[in-house]
């Protein structure tokens, strides 16, 4: 039962966090940052946050660093919105997922043109 309850706020915290970055005036913030996936612990007292940048895995790691910095202003917001008990430590991971899916979309999309060329020299 409490896994359910971790998810659920899980998802609310990742909502709000979303909303609160683009708020954050911090320039080491990528403006293009993306919440990729929230952990929160069984008991709601601990939150890793994996953050990932169109720019890269070096923006994000400078994205962490100021959203490390801001992480009490975060976390207040956070306690404010969701009307908490309890707000969970905030840790940032930064994570290159979308630098990762971007690399294989682009494969895919190679691997597409070099079928039609060579259904083209077939005929």
């Amino acid at each position: 039962m409490a896994s359910f309850k971790a998810g659920r706020l899980g998802e609310d915290i990742k909502r709000e966090l979303t909303a609160i970055m683009r708020e954050l005036k911090d320039p080491r913030i990528a403006e293009f940052l993306t919440i990729v996936k929230v952990d929160l612990s069984n008991d709601l007292s601990h939150c890793k946050v994996y953050v990932s940048s169109f720019e890269g895995i070096e923006k994000a790691k400078e994205s962490v660093k100021g959203l490390t910095s801001a992480s009490g202003y975060i976390k207040r917001e956070l306690f404010a919105r969701l009307k908490m008990r309890k707000s969970p430590e905030l840790k940032f991971i930064a994570d290159n997922s979308i630098e990762r899916s971007s690399e294989i979309n682009k494969i895919i999309e190679n691997f597409g043109h070099s079928d039609d060329t060579k259904e083209d020299e077939a005929e």
